[in-house]
């Protein structure tokens, strides 16, 4: 075994030593990052000590299984550089640990690290709602989160490739689809989101007859002005600590605004239409579809104690939870 890669399976219930004598600067098992941003971070903490770099056991971020905007770092992509620079610095060293994400707030407990750094967009959720957060603030630890990318120029270019392969995964056709299918559609469109606080997706529709309807559109919640935006420059909820709910930091366009933005630049008539949701729409948003031409809301997931569906109402519109 390569005597600098740890398991934290072989020293959860034993001693920690071999990782705190390295005091060392953790790099949290991070989202998939290039050899070149990789290279960019280890220049800005070797100097300062030893480098300890997290590797998930779990190939997606938890809660993104098979999505691939949200793919961890593979160790083997790095292997070769890491052995490269361990060879050239006699001082200082990168060594590895792999974990499961779960484990992440059990080894911040252990106080083994000198300093934390957090890749944007490794996590699922806001890292300061996290469980892991506040082991690493009783702990006193500091940490700094840090950009998934070298550039801008990087960061787009990476969003056109993953694009293109959520596109190969998914195949959204003009049919006759009963309700259940329109909100698992709704689902599946939210998979398109770069958002790692919250995907949402949305699929519109027009009653056949009952209980199925004719395919009119999808959307997502979009994260602007492009796709990987927080992920370079940091997600603006945590930049502010901002609770689950606080839309006056948020990073993207809302599926439902998406979907009007879409129907108004195609010309759709959305007279007597159906929107199917997997979230509820936000108070927000809300009250500008209490204002369109859609007639009838169906969603999954329930938000801001229901404001939506008793807004909505009050505005002659029809509202229904399915959940599936």
């Amino acid at each position: 075994m390569d005597d600098s890669a740890f398991d934290w399976s072989d020293l959860a219930f034993g001693s920690k030593k071999p990782l705190r004598t390295l005091k060392a600067t953790f790099i949290v098992a991070p989202r998939e990052i290039s050899a070149g941003r990789f290279t960019q971070l280890i220049k800005q903490y070797l100097p300062e000590g030893n480098v300890i770099l997290g590797i998930s056991k779990e190939p997606y971020v938890l809660g993104f299984d098979g999505q691939p905007q949200f793919r961890m770092l593979e160790l083997k992509t790095l292997q070769k550089l890491i052995n490269t620079v361990n060879q050239a610095s006699p001082k200082r060293r990168i060594d590895t640990l792999a974990y499961s994400q779960r484990e992440l707030s059990y080894i911040f407990e252990k106080d083994i690290f000198q300093k934390v750094v957090l890749v944007n967009g490794s996590w699922k959720q806001t890292f300061h709602t996290l469980p892991a957060y506040y082991a690493l603030v009783k702990q006193a630890i500091p940490y700094e989160m840090v950009s998934a990318f070298v550039d801008e120029e990087e960061a787009r270019t990476y969003e056109q490739r993953v694009m293109q392969e959520i596109n190969d995964l998914h195949e959204f056709k003009p049919h006759t689809y009963a309700e259940s299918e329109m909100l698992e559609l709704a689902n599946e469109a939210a998979t398109y989101s770069f958002d790692y606080s919250h995907q949402t997706g949305a699929t519109l529709g027009k009653q056949k007859k009952k209980g199925s309807y004719t395919f009119i559109d999808w959307s997502y919640n979009r994260v602007v002005p492009f796709q990987t935006y927080a992920m370079l420059h940091g997600a603006s909820r945590e930049q502010h600590f901002s609770p689950p709910h606080d839309l006056n930091h948020y990073d993207t366009v809302h599926a439902e605004v998406e979907m009007l933005i879409q129907a108004q630049r195609k010309q759709q008539d959305l007279t007597g239409t159906t929107l199917f949701i997997n979230l509820l729409p936000c108070p927000s948003c809300a009250r500008m579809l209490s204002e369109t031409d859609i007639t009838t809301f169906v969603y999954s997931i329930d938000h801001s104690d229901g404001y939506a569906v008793k807004l909505l109402e009050a505005a002659g519109k029809t509202v229904r939870r399915v959940v599936l």
